[in-house]
């Protein structure tokens, strides 16, 4: 015989249970998943707990564990069910570019959608059937590319990251905002102005510079949405930091 799957693995993947005489349950994962995902997209991540989510469903806080094991284990149920399957992207041999921004845009989407996502605890490698059918997407956009495997797993790694990163700190920055008024651009002219006073030129030279630049003064783009440009700011580097490694890959096959 084979390694027994883990249980955990066994809810994530919705593998058949042992069948059980009687009625049929009145609970199962899906309904205790869902409800729970439902009520972090209300409360955010803070206001989920196996209690609340019982209480939701109308049913007893260990009524639950027959179905989810811990909160822990919730949470990537939670994860794997909110990020949902990946999109399908351009399968062009020469055109992973295309294919990694449309891979990362939909997963910042999937992050808009739910504020919750990119404050989730990792708490290991992507385990989930919707997890592995983002790794999968990756790879596939990656194909043609002749990386080999380290490298392509470096690169999801290194993008999704960034992907949660970003998204995260603009979740951040919002609540922050949150009660004063202020856009984004007018904190950030706030923020200069009060440390283009404190800063010492002497002491941080280039701080200084970049203080009294103008920078933080300079208005948007017109209709321009400053944390887009952040985001494909920093997709762009990393995209052209893989175009380096494609290329060098390209250099050892010949």
């Amino acid at each position: 015989m084979g390694d027994e799957v883990p249980v955990g693995l066994t809810r994530l993947w919705r593998l058949p249970a042992e069948s059980r005489l009687g009625r049929p349950a009145a609970l199962d994962v899906d309904r205790v998943v869902r409800a729970a995902v439902a009520l972090a997209d209300r409360d955010g991540l803070a206001g989920v707990t196996l209690g609340k989510v019982a209480a939701e469903l109308g049913f007893t806080t260990m009524s639950l564990y027959r179905h989810v094991g811990s909160k822990e284990e919730l949470l990537v149920l939670m994860g794997d069910e909110a990020t949902g399957p990946a999109p399908e992207l351009p399968t062009d041999p020469d055109g992973w570019r295309a294919g990694l921004r449309a891979w990362a845009y939909a997963l910042r989407a999937v992050h808009a959608r739910h504020t919750w996502l990119p404050h989730l605890p990792i708490s290991g490698p992507p385990s989930g059937p919707n997890a592995v059918s983002w790794m999968d997407a990756c790879l596939r956009a990656l194909r043609g590319t002749g990386l080999d495997w380290a490298e392509k797993v470096g690169i999801m790694t290194l993008l999704s990251g960034y992907v949660r990163s970003s998204s995260q700190m603009s979740l951040d920055m919002a609540e922050g905002r949150r009660g004063s008024g202020l856009d984004q651009p007018q904190v950030e002219r706030e923020y200069g102005r009060a440390l283009a006073g404190l800063v010492d030129a002497e002491r941080f030279p280039e701080v200084a510079a970049l203080f009294t630049s103008g920078l933080f003064e300079a208005a948007p783009a017109p209709a321009g949405d400053p944390e887009l440009a952040e985001f494909e700011f920093g997709l762009d580097l990393i995209l052209d930091g893989v175009a380096a490694a494609v290329t060098a890959a390209e250099h050892r096959a010949r």
